[in-house]
C-alpha cells in the first residue's frame, strides 16, 4: 500500500523531478495521490514550489510547501536554504518524531511530542523554524551542533567526522505502508578525503515504540563509516552488551534538551557487535562500522520525559533498553 494518510486537510502530492542543467531548471510532474487518514506511522518530505533560487545566497525565496514522494536535491540546496520544510524528511508515530537534515550536515534530530497524535504535517508551516518554539504538540528538542545528532551518519577519519560536503547527487524517496513508514536516501559520488563512494540509507519507523531502524549500504568497503550520539558536557556514556554478545548499545540520559533546563532525555543506539566498534569523536559518542559491502543495520531510540505516558526516569529508560537487548538477543530485530 502506498501513502495512506495526512492529518487534517493537507493533501499529499507526488513529485518527480529531473535536472535539465546545472542551473537547477527542472521539469516537474505533479499528481494528487489518494490518502487514508488512519495510518499509525508517517514519513514525509515537503519542498517549496512557486518561488525561485537566489544562487548567490543559495536561498529559495517565496513559494509554498508541497509534499513529494521523490526528490533529487538541487545543487543549490544547503543548510538554511528555506527550501525543504524543517530541512529534510521526517518520520513519526504516536510517540515520537524524528527528522534528518538533508544537506551537508546529515544529522538526525528529535521532535519531542506531548501528544499521541500525528503532527508532522503541521510542523514548520507557521514560520519556517517555528518548531524550535514551545508548542502544545511539542518542539524540536535536540541541539545537534557539529555532531551527527542521534543516529546520523558520516565517515570517521581518525580525528573528526567527515559529513556530506561533497556529493555528486542526492535523492530521497518516501514510502508509507500499513507496516511502516520509510525514507530511502541515495548518495552518489560521496567524497571524503581521497575516498569516493556511493551510499544508500533506508530509515524506517514502526507503529509501536520509539525507535528508528537505519540500514546503511555502502557502494564500496570503505573504512570509517560511522554513526553516533551527540556528546554533552557532564552527560556520561552508558554501555551494555547483550547476553550472547552479538548486540550492544551506547546511550546517554539527563538534561540534554532545548526545551527546558530540567527536561530529561534518553538517547540510545543499538548496534551489531560483529559489524562495529565504539569510540569517541570530538562531538559524538561513535559507533564505527568495519569495512564491508553488506548493509550495516542499527536502531536509535529517544525517550523524552514530557512524552504522553512516556519514560520519566533513568531507571525506567535503562529497563526499556534491557528489554530491547533481550529481544535483539532472541530475534535479531526490534520490529
Amino acid at each position: 500500500m502506498k501513502s495512506r494518510f495526512l492529518v487534517g486537510a493537507f493533501a499529499v502530492l507526488a513529485f518527480t523531478a529531473c535536472k535539465e542543467n546545472k542551473d537547477d531548471k527542472a521539469e516537474n510532474e505533479i499528481k494528487e495521490v489518494s490518502v487514508d487518514k488512519k495510518g499509525e506511522t508517517y514519513a514525509e518530505l515537503s519542498i517549496k514550489e512557486g518561488g525561485s533560487w537566489n544562487m548567490e545566497t543559495r536561498e529559495y525565496l517565496q513559494g509554498s510547501f508541497k509534499n513529494v514522494d521523490f526528490l533529487e536535491v538541487p545543487e543549490a540546496h544547503t543548510d538554511h536554504s528555506w527550501y525543504i520544510r524543517y530541512e529534510g524528511p521526517g518520520w513519526e508515530n504516536k510517540q515520537v518524531a524524528y527528522r534528518l537534515y538533508l544537506d551537508w550536515r546529515n544529522a538526525l534530530d528529535i521532535f519531542g511530542k506531548r501528544v499521541d497524535t500525528l503532527v508532522l504535517p503541521y510542523v514548520g508551516q507557521d514560520g519556517f523554524d517555528s518548531y524550535h518554539e514551545n508548542a502544545p504538540w511539542g518542539q524540536d528538542i535536540l541541539k545537534a551542533g557539529k555532531s551527527m545528532g542521534i543516529g546520523g551518519y558520516g565517515r570517521f577519519t581518525g580525528d573528526t567526522i567527515a559529513h556530506f560536503n561533497t556529493v555528486e547527487k542526492t535523492t530521497a524517496k518516501v514510502d508509507n505502508s500499513d507496516e511502516a513508514s520509510s525514507v530511502t536516501i541515495n548518495y552518489t559520488g560521496w567524497k571524503t578525503g581521497e575516498v569516493i563512494t556511493d551510499l544508500k540509507s533506508e530509515i524506517s519507523i514502526f507503529p509501536e515504540d520509539r525507535f528508528l531502524k537505519i540500514s546503511l549500504t555502502p557502494g564500496s568497503a570503505i573504512d570509517g563509516l560511522a554513526t553516533g550520539i551527540v556528546k554533552f558536557d557532564d552527560i556520561a556514556r552508558i554501555e551494555q552488551t547483550s547476553e550472547n554478545g552479538k548486540w550492544a548499545y551506547i546511550a546517554t540520559y539527563g538534561k540534554q534538551t532545548l526545551a527546558g533546563v530540567d527536561d530529561q532525555l534518553g538517547m540510545a543506539l543499538f548496534y551489531n557487535t560483529e559489524q562495529a566498534t565504539v569510540t569517541e569523536g570530538p562531538h559524538d559518542h561513535l559507533v564505527v562500522f568495519k569495512p564491508s559491502l553488506e548493509p550495516q543495520t542499527y536502531y536509535i531510540i529517544a525517550a523524552w520525559d514530557q512524552e504522553k505516558d512516556g519514560i520519566t526516569s533513568e531507571e525506567s529508560f535503562k529497563l526499556d533498553l534491557k528489554l530491547k537487548l533481550q529481544k535483539l538477543d532472541a530475534e535479531g530485530v526490534l520490529e
